[in-house]
C-alpha cells in the first residue's frame, strides 16, 4: 500500500483495487493533554482510542445506511484498526486530506463560545442544531466560511453545499437520538463530506473523538463514550 496522507488522528493508504485504506491512530485532538474535539492540533494520546473510533464509526455508518444516507464506508478489520472506504474528491485545499470541516452544535460551548460569548451563554441549546464550516489550516487557526465563500472560492456549488448541510443536519439527529437513547447529549459533531459518482457523501469518520457529549452536566471522555455506545 502507498501512503498517501498522514494526518492527526488517521493515515491514509491507497489500494490496488482503487478504494483507499483508513489507517486508525490513538492520537486526539485537544490542548495541555485535555481532549478537545473543537481543536485544530493534537493534544494527547489514548491507548486503544482508534479502535474505539474505528468501531464507533462502524455502528454509525449502519445506521446512516438503514436511514438511506449514502457514506464512503465499504468494510472495515478491527483488529488492524482499519476501514476500507471508496475514494472520493475532497472539498478545498489539502495535501493528500480534505480541506474542509463541518461543524454541527446543538449545544452552544467550545470554540463557540470563544468566538461569541459575550452574545451566547456557554451551554445554551441552538434550537435545530447549527451548522458551521471551516478550513482545515492549523497556522490560521481553522478559519470559518461560509456556504457563499464557498462558492465564490469554487471548493464547491451552492447546490453542493445545500446537499451537505441537509445531510449534516440529519447525521447529527441520527447520533443525537441514539446517544438519548442511552442517557447521553449530544453538544457538537463535526463531519467531512467528499464528492463521490456526482453526490456529496459523508466520508472520514463519526467518532467519539469528533464529538462532544455529556451525561448530566459531565462531559463524556472519547474512551468510555465509545463503551456507553457498543456495551448497550
Amino acid at each position: 500500500m502507498k501512503k498517501i496522507y498522514e494526518g492527526k488522528t488517521k493515515d491514509v493508504y491507497q489500494l490496488e483495487n482503487g478504494n483507499v485504506l483508513l489507517k486508525f491512530k490513538d492520537d486526539c485532538t485537544g490542548k495541555d493533554g485535555v481532549f478537545d474535539p473543537g481543536e485544530n492540533s493534537v493534544g494527547l494520546t489514548i491507548e486503544g482510542i482508534g479502535k474505539a473510533n474505528l468501531e464507533t464509526s462502524i455502528h454509525y455508518f449502519e445506521l446512516c445506511k438503514a436511514a438511506g444516507i449514502k457514506t464512503h464506508y465499504v468494510s472495515a478489520n478491527i483488529d488492524d484498526a482499519t476501514m476500507e472506504v471508496l475514494p472520493a474528491e475532497c472539498f478545498g485545499k489539502a495535501q493528500g486530506g480534505n480541506g474542509l470541516e463541518v461543524i454541527c452544535r446543538l449545544v452552544a460551548t467550545g470554540s463557540f463560545i470563544r468566538r461569541y460569548g459575550e452574545y451566547i451563554k456557554d451551554g445554551t441549546p441552538l434550537k435545530g442544531g447549527y451548522v458551521e464550516c471551516t478550513f482545515k489550516n492549523d497556522a490560521k487557526g481553522d478559519p470559518l466560511v461560509t456556504g457563499e465563500g464557498l462558492a465564490a472560492l469554487g471548493v464547491m456549488t451552492p447546490e453542493m453545499f445545500e446537499s451537505m448541510k441537509e445531510q449534516t443536519l440529519k447525521i447529527t439527529k441520527i447520533v443525537a437520538d441514539d446517544l438519548k437513547s442511552i442517557g447521553l447529549d449530544l453538544w457538537d459533531i463535526k463531519f467531512e463530506f467528499g464528492y463521490n459518482n456526482g453526490e456529496v457523501v459523508l466520508i472520514d469518520e463519526i467518532a467519539s473523538g469528533n464529538m462532544r457529549v455529556y451525561k448530566g452536566d459531565t462531559i463524556v471522555d472519547p474512551v468510555e463514550l465509545t463503551k456507553l455506545i457498543l456495551n448497550r
